[in-house]
């Protein structure tokens, strides 16, 4: 088991990608704290996760509720090996009607809430450790309508590179994962139409040179190598998995 014994914390972790990493990581021997802000699917990913988790209530917008939930997380396990920040979300808007509420919000789940979820877990995080946060293709490609996700994506790439260095002499490694699409519940949080959705699928899919989305699965297996031992000489960098779309 790649995560024997070891504490991993995840973010957004009740659907998903996250939800799909949670598991992972508890069949490869790890017990894991899960974060997330809704109380019914709180109470789906307890009851799928089981006993290996221990499932919390936190708005990461927040940071006085990222403090109260790591506190609880430490008070059940007293140190942390993983950090997964992968809460986030976005809203499609042409560049003209973007409003200052939708650029605040994006950039408080994307930005500050990943941002203060590393550090308010630092502490706590054992030397060696490993940090993986979740990017997106969208932070090396321009997109009609996606603006402000884009730009909370470059932002959170940055951070990997900049909180990498600093925690660097503790042998903490951060590293991202970058997705392509993927079919998760990410996109109806979109704002989009059910036609508009279903369209802007397609044509995505159309545009992947594998000529599919992706599978949160597909996803957490390469946050399991970041987060492992597999990738102990790798920080600061990106892994994409985006069936070639920003690539090719």
């Amino acid at each position: 088991m790649k995560l024997a014994n070891k504490v991993a914390l995840v973010t957004g972790g009740t659907s998903g990608i996250g939800l799909a990493a949670a598991r992972l990581f508890i069949d490869e021997g790890a017990k894991v704290i899960v974060f997330g802000s809704n109380e019914k699917r709180l109470a789906d990913a307890q009851r799928e996760l089981g006993d290996a988790a221990t499932v919390l209530r936190a708005d990461v917008r927040d940071p006085a509720q990222i403090d109260r939930a790591v506190a609880e997380a430490i008070e059940v396990h007293g140190a942390i090996d993983i950090v997964f920040a992968n809460a986030g979300a976005g809203t499609a808007a042409p560049f003209a009607d973007v409003t200052p509420a939708q650029f605040d919000e994006q950039f408080a789940l994307n930005v500050s809430g990943l941002f203060f979820t590393i550090q308010k877990s630092a502490p706590y995080l054992r030397d060696g450790g490993s940090i993986v946060v979740t990017t997106s293709f969208l932070n090396s490609v321009g997109t009609p309508g996606l603006s402000v996700l884009s730009a909370t994506k470059a932002a959170v790439r940055s951070l990997v590179r900049s909180i990498g260095a600093e925690l660097a002499p503790r042998g903490i490694r951060v590293n991202a994962v970058s997705p392509g699409p993927i079919d998760t519940p990410f996109a109806s949080k979109l704002g989009l139409g059910e036609d508009e959705l279903r369209k802007t699928g397609e044509a995505l899919a159309a545009a992947v040179p594998l000529k599919r989305v992706g599978r949160p699965d597909e996803i957490a297996r390469a946050v399991l190598f970041l987060a492992s031992d597999d990738a102990s000489y790798m920080t600061g960098a990106e892994l994409v998995v985006d069936g070639g779309l920003s690539q090719i």
